[in-house]
């Protein structure tokens, strides 16, 4: 198996016009961000709740599991805030421009 060289990063061979790929700071595409960090955070938060009542209802759960589901809901936690944060900033950025 040949693996081909690794090719130099040119940034208008990514977004060049004739590429049809749409600018990232679109408002779908950070919809769509959002819309997926809280699926993934929903997600995250259902397996964590599961593994919790597993453990407390005395069924055979790795305890290192409900740990480690646990902090990554967390993770995923902050990491939504964080979004969340620099959305409102962004937002409050664009109200303070004249027009």
């Amino acid at each position: 198996m040949q693996i081909p060289p690794i090719q130099p990063f040119s940034p208008n061979s990514v977004t060049g016009p004739a590429s049809g790929i749409r600018p990232a700071g679109t408002a779908d595409s950070v919809e769509k961000t959002f819309s997926q960090v809280l699926d993934t955070l929903n997600q995250s938060q259902n397996e964590s709740d599961n593994l919790i009542q597993q453990l407390a209802s005395g069924e055979d759960v790795d305890l290192h599991q409900v740990m480690i589901a646990t902090e990554e809901n967390d993770v995923n936690f902050r990491v939504a805030i964080a979004i969340r944060d620099r959305l409102v900033d962004a937002y409050r950025e664009v109200m303070r421009m004249s027009v």
